[in-house]
Formats: structure tokens, C-alpha cells, sequence
């Protein structure tokens, strides 16, 4: 799973040929979500801290994470997004 992003013990994701809906994985030490791109739906658990650091970057790269997925979608090389600072 290509790392897209990485800050305070956070790994952000994104799979070749995952499925539609567009979405994203972010692991935690043993957690791990995945959030949609277009609704911000989450499905998982994670710890609360955690949750709103992963929710405060995905509202500052939406368009980015849009573009990575359709990176993706054509097995194009995924673009790394900055860190939440």
C-alpha cells in the first residue's frame, strides 16, 4: 500500500485498484480507518486525538487526495502529500 503521508505516528495510504467509493487508509499503531475523499465518511476506530489530526488534514488536501486516487486508477506513480504541521 503506497504511503501518501506520515505525521505524528500516522500513515496515510492509498491502494492500486481499490474500489470505489474514492477513499483513503490511515493506520495508527493498531488502528486503522479508511475516509471517503468525497463525504469524509469514516468507517474504523481511532483514538480521538488521532481521528481529528487525520480530519483537520484530509479538510487542508482534499484535492490533493482527489487527484492521487485518479493517479491511481491509472497505476500512475501517487504524488506525496505534506504532513499535517
Amino acid at each position: 500500500m503506497p504511503e501518501i503521508s506520515r505525521f505524528l505516528g500516522i500513515i496515510i495510504c492509498m491502494y492500486y485498484d481499490d474500489h470505489n467509493p474514492p477513499h483513503f487508509h490511515a493506520r495508527y499503531g493498531e488502528y486503522m480507518i479508511t475516509v471517503d475523499i468525497e463525504t469524509g465518511i469514516i468507517k474504523g476506530d481511532f483514538p480521538k486525538r488521532a481521528l481529528s489530526a487525520v480530519m483537520e488534514w484530509y479538510d487542508l488536501h482534499r484535492e490533493d487526495l482527489k487527484t492521487d486516487w485518479n493517479r491511481a486508477e491509472k497505476d500512475l506513480p501517487l504524488i506525496a502529500i505534506k504532513p499535517l504541521e
